[in-house]
């Protein structure tokens, strides 16, 4: 079985904070990097060279794969950036109506900006992303 190339790394995910070169895209990614550290009680890990990932469970398939991975992250993509949410979208459909712009992916949600968005709105769907992983008794 191939193992999974996106993996949490030695790097520091401060200083690759720090490094994004637009001053607003990396004040929005302080941000939610301090969002998703308070909601999950972990500290920021990078995973792979672009991923900045809290806390963390174990998957295992009925193909009998299995791997860990985070719970939240987040990536300063070049267009959107990308807020990895494990739990999806699917469960939290009055959250979503008032979150404001964005698009989404199974497990990615895509935002232009932070100030596009209601802050509060997308810490209760952080902490319910965060909580319904844990209700599926995965490893924190």
């Amino acid at each position: 079985m191939a193992e999974l190339k996106t993996r949490p790394e030695t790097t520091s995910a401060a200083e690759f904070i720090a490094s994004i070169a637009d001053d607003d895209r990396r004040s929005d990614c302080e941000a939610i990097a301090a969002l998703m550290q308070e909601v999950t009680g972990a500290p920021p890990v990078m995973w792979g060279s672009s991923i900045v990932g809290f806390g963390r469970y174990h998957y295992k398939y009925e193909s009998g794969r299995e791997g860990d991975w985070m719970l939240v992250g987040f990536s300063p993509r070049k267009k959107d950036i990308t807020l990895y949410l494990m739990a999806g979208f699917d469960r939290f459909p009055a959250l979503m109506q008032r979150l404001g712009p964005h698009r989404t992916g199974k497990s990615c949600l895509y935002v232009k900006k932070l100030d596009d968005v209601d802050r509060a709105v997308l810490r209760d769907l952080v902490r319910s992303s965060v909580d319904a992983m844990a209700e599926q008794r995965v490893d924190r």
